[in-house]
């Protein structure tokens, strides 16, 4: 361990057509920013999004470029891919993914069935483990912004870009 890591990612994207995975990385052995694209094959709507983040992370021939990428944030891209194949727009998608990333703080907890406490339970978990391990863990912390290019030419592309420095 302790070895630089020679690829750091930028952003992630999605981009619907056709269908990739868009890293944008600093190289730092040439000191240069790249953009990586990669193809999503055999994914549908009924595709599992887990498995498909997974797969690609773990794919040796980007395995390199996507250490700095958490295996979350490319399940949110894939799950904004399998809206789209589903016919949803994008902010239809991220509006979705975002309702099951987030707690009302003001929602009453009593109210709610076994299903959805557990749901909210585990999400809070999760948050409360974020938290927790964040000094050593190089997990990035992304904010979500979709941008449309002007040209046309990127688009139905939805942006993932990390957020500023850590609060």
């Amino acid at each position: 361990a302790g070895a630089v890591m020679t690829y750091v990612a930028k952003k992630c994207g999605i981009c619907f057509q056709p269908p990739s995975i868009i890293l944008i990385y600093k190289d730092n052995s040439k000191d240069k920013t790249r953009q990586r694209i990669m193809p999503v094959r055999n994914f549908s709507r009924f595709s599992d999004c887990g498995l498909a983040a997974e797969q690609l992370k773990n794919n040796p021939r980007h395995k390199a470029y996507l250490e700095g990428v958490s295996l979350r944030q490319l399940q949110k891209l894939y799950s904004l891919l399998k809206g789209h194949l589903g016919g949803e727009s994008l902010a239809e998608s991220l509006e979705k993914f975002q309702q099951e990333e987030t707690i009302d703080p003001e929602e009453d907890m009593n109210k709610l069935d076994d299903k959805e406490l557990a749901k909210r339970k585990s999400i809070m978990d999760e948050l409360f483990e974020k938290n927790r391990k964040k000094k050593d863990d190089p997990d990035f912390v992304y904010d979500i912004e979709v941008d449309f290019p002007q040209d046309g030419q990127l688009e139905s592309c939805g942006w993932d870009v990390e957020s500023g420095d850590e609060i």
